[in-house]
């Protein structure tokens, strides 16, 4: 439903069709060629991993608690004229910046100023909620437990429109811009001043991140990277599909509104991984830095051993307590690993939204950093992600046939799936738990979801397979094949759109007297009439449907935000 992140898209020509590699090394302040036995194998795995994903342009920084060891940019920040990536260009590091407000509001808590478990409404009167529960807190907004919508915007357009809590504070995790943006107007209303005045007054000045902008404005586009997004932003993409050049945007959230360069942010994984010393002094209590680093919740959305501090994730690699967080703007994608224990970070970003963060390129840093260190040989690269394999292809294979006639072939070779289509094989790209992109343009609005005779268990046999509305069954299927629904739910079929970039939209479809959004994800009637997703207790999104006239409803609340209907040929 948010559009915070597109389904998976790639840039068209960049990088991937181009013999050359382009890589523009930048001397570090305190370049001391400690891990220059790094950089060739990091070189060749950074080439391999953005012809793999099809990225146009990347930056990357290498720093440890001495300095900023490295900067280096690949690729093109132009994909029609091949220019490079400059390391002096900004790009959107997206919700990092959450990390940013938090070390800002854990600075108040040390001035005493704040209390982290004192309501939200003591400090914040005007916030208008809705709950039977006991208070938000600081606290809560900072670990995203806070059972606020994440979506909407902290103002809502109808002024007698409150935010509906759907859980007790602190009981689940389900991650949400909106508190970020109303920590910042927390941070902005203690310490008097504006968002920028504050990280430079706080976190930027003091740690020498001169380049770096607080805000995003259309005043930074001239020395900002070319960037870029899918060209067709309501369906899933395939990984190599089209791509086109992005608008300047403005962003002034703290959920995500901070524009820096690769050097820049390496003095900021030099300060996490001091734990907070600056080159002066140290910018937080220790006793603060650890609630920032503390495990307080588990937040698998980051990995499956993760959990959440204060705006930065906490998780684990090979043993080490690392702190990681990715960052997913319009355009940009970002990602940031600092290894606590031994004291190295890395940052990256690619000016494109394809779908998937540079994890891999950050983690296998740090890897690359630690052997070197210990004087151990280096690890071997990660493999590349190819979007066509399926290591289960033969599971998805087979004849299926719809209600009325229509049939789907899928035929597997290896790992790999194609559907047979009018004389075509079309090599299918996997989305996990049984969905793929089908790069057809009679299939491009939505994902095929295929379904197991025992949906409880992941080895019983393929028995069906779903796409948009249509559903179709293999002949051994023995399941139901007639489905009943309230039929005041055929009016909320259709395609709903906001053109703010964060929301964007989505197409309802009923399949199997399901109503579903996207086609994938179920949704549940609730008493007062809105709908819930189904399967995900966690989440607090809610939709409700107005306006039916001619029987299509006209407009949906996404969580108190306006989608209108799409009406097209």
């Amino acid at each position: 439903m948010n559009r915070r992140e597109f389904l998976s898209a790639s840039a068209a020509a960049a990088v991937s069709t181009s013999d050359a590699f382009y890589s523009i090394e930048s001397l570090a302040q305190s370049d001391s060629g400690a891990y220059k036995a790094i950089h060739k194998p990091l070189d060749r795995f950074v080439e391999q991993y953005m012809r793999g994903m099809n990225a146009p342009g990347m930056t990357l920084v290498l720093a440890d608690r001495d300095g900023v060891q490295r900067v280096v940019t690949y690729g093109f920040t132009d994909l029609e004229t091949h220019a490079r990536v400059k390391p002096e260009e900004l790009f959107e590091i997206g919700s990092i910046s959450k990390s940013i407000v938090s070390l800002c509001l854990l600075q108040l808590r040390d001035e005493g100023k704040l209390d982290l478990h004192k309501s939200i409404l003591d400090y914040l009167p005007w916030f208008r909620i809705e709950s039977s529960f006991e208070p938000i807190t600081t606290h809560h907004l900072l670990t995203h437990t806070s059972g606020l919508p994440g979506a909407p915007p902290v103002f809502l357009s109808d002024p007698t429109a409150k935010h509906r809590v759907a859980y007790a504070p602190g009981k689940l995790f389900h991650y949400n811009n909106m508190a970020f943006t109303l920590l910042g107007h927390l941070l902005m209303s203690l310490d008097r001043g504006t968002l920028s005045d504050i990280y430079r007054k706080r976190i930027f000045d003091p740690l020498g991140m001169a380049a770096t902008e607080p805000v995003i404005t259309l005043d930074q586009s001239d020395r900002t990277a070319k960037n870029y997004f899918s060209a067709q932003g309501d369906r899933p993409f395939p990984r190599f599909g089209k791509l086109t050049q992005a608008p300047p945007i403005i962003m002034t959230s703290a959920a995500g509104c901070i524009a820096s360069t690769p050097h820049d942010m390496g003095l900021y994984v030099q300060f996490l991984a001091h734990h907070a010393a600056g080159p002066k002094k140290r910018l937080l209590s220790e006793e603060s830095f650890s609630l920032f680093s503390t495990r307080h919740i588990k937040a698998e959305e980051f990995s499956p051993t993760a959990s959440y501090g204060y705006g930065i994730a906490v998780d684990s690699l090979d043993g080490h307590t690392i702190l990681r967080h990715t960052g997913g703007m319009i355009s940009f994608a970002s990602a940031l690993q600092v290894d606590l224990d031994e004291g190295v970070g890395a940052f990256a970003s690619i000016n494109a939204m394809q779908g998937y963060r540079p994890n891999p390129v950050v983690q296998y840093s740090i890897q690359l950093i630690r052997a070197h260190r210990a004087g151990k040989p280096l690890p071997a690269a990660p493999a590349v992600s190819v979007a066509t394999e399926v290591k289960n292809a033969a599971d998805f294979a087979g004849t299926f046939q719809s209600p009325d006639g229509k049939t789907l072939v899928f035929a597997a070779e290896g790992s790999q799936l194609f559907l047979q289509r009018t004389g075509q094989r079309v090599a299918l790209e996997n989305s996990g738990d049984g969905m793929f992109v089908v790069p057809h343009p009679e299939f491009s609005r939505f994902l095929l979801v295929f379904g197991r005779s025992d949906g409880k268990n992941p080895k019983s046999p393929v028995a069906e397979v779903g796409w948009g509305s249509d559903w179709y069954a293999k002949p051994d299927y023995s399941g139901p094949k007639s489905f009943d629904y309230p039929k005041e739910w055929d009016a909320f079929v259709g395609h709903y759109r906001n053109e703010n970039p964060w929301i964007g939209g989505t197409r309802f479809v009923i399949r199997k007297g399901v109503l579903l959004a996207d086609g994938v994800s179920p949704l549940a009637e609730q008493k007062d009439g809105s709908f819930r997703m189904v399967g995900d207790e966690a989440d607090t999104e809610w939709i409700r449907f107005h306006d039916v006239v001619d029987g299509h409803a006209q407009r949906i609340k996404f969580s108190g935000e306006d989608l209108w209907r799409v009406v097209a040929p």
